[in-house]
């Protein structure tokens, strides 16, 4: 069987021709499913992660706890572009920043968000 054959079956395999609804399993998700507001989260959280560059400061900072000046330098980036896409994980709540005197640093938000990016990765390398 070719390729081109394989993928044709699998597709055609793929689809539900039935007409029977499965009351059981869809209230059992039904009840279980969360509010709307969550899932507007959850795809806010998950967008956080739709930009590389983003991606890359997370990485950076799951490594080592940085200061703007650090990745801008890691990245080749600019300063005030690397401001910008912290803002944007400050406000996402992936990052959390302490003052040293004159000095920021960032870090992951916590536990959750160093579990989430290495879940990520772990998938991307199966």
């Amino acid at each position: 069987m070719t390729k081109t054959q394989t993928t044709s079956i699998q597709a055609i395999s793929d689809k539900c021709d039935c007409e029977v609804i499965h009351e059981e399993s869809v209230s059992k998700v039904r009840s279980m499913m969360p509010q709307g507001e969550d899932f507007l989260k959850l795809a806010n959280l998950y967008k956080m992660f739709s930009d590389p560059t983003r991606v890359k400061i997370l990485w950076a900072l799951h490594c080592s706890e940085m200061c703007v000046c650090d990745l801008a330098v890691l990245l080749n980036m600019t300063k005030s572009a690397i401001s910008h896409q912290l803002k944007s994980l400050r406000l996402g709540n992936l990052v959390k920043f302490r003052k040293q005197g004159k000095i920021v640093y960032y870090s992951l938000a916590d536990k959750h968000v160093n579990d989430i990016f290495e879940q990520g990765f772990a998938h991307i390398h199966e």
